[in-house]
């Protein structure tokens, strides 16, 4: 049986363990030309918050700081308004 070679064994490893997630940059509202983060736009706001129902961190959405802060506030306008869900229902 040959032994494998070091670029065959790394192919292998990359192949099948994926453990470094890849960044989600999911909207940037400055370059769309929005200044503004509205609570009642559930849609793109559903895309800033996880799976679980946790506000994303600037670090995966690629907003700045003003931006986190109104995208914050408008998700927690929309849960109180309970157009968003607080937290998910699981099974």
């Amino acid at each position: 049986m040959p032994k494998e070679t070091n670029r065959e064994r790394r192919e292998r490893q990359e192949k099948f363990q994926t453990f470094s997630r890849p960044k989600i940059k999911i909207a940037r509202y400055s370059a769309s030309g929005k200044m503004y983060i509205d609570y009642k736009d559930t849609e793109s706001l559903r895309k800033m918050i996880s799976a679980n129902g946790k506000i994303l961190s600037r670090k995966r959405t690629g907003v700045n700081a003003m931006e986190q802060r109104m995208l914050a506030r408008a998700v927690k306008r929309a849960r109180y308004m309970s157009l968003l869900p607080y937290v998910t229902t699981s099974a």
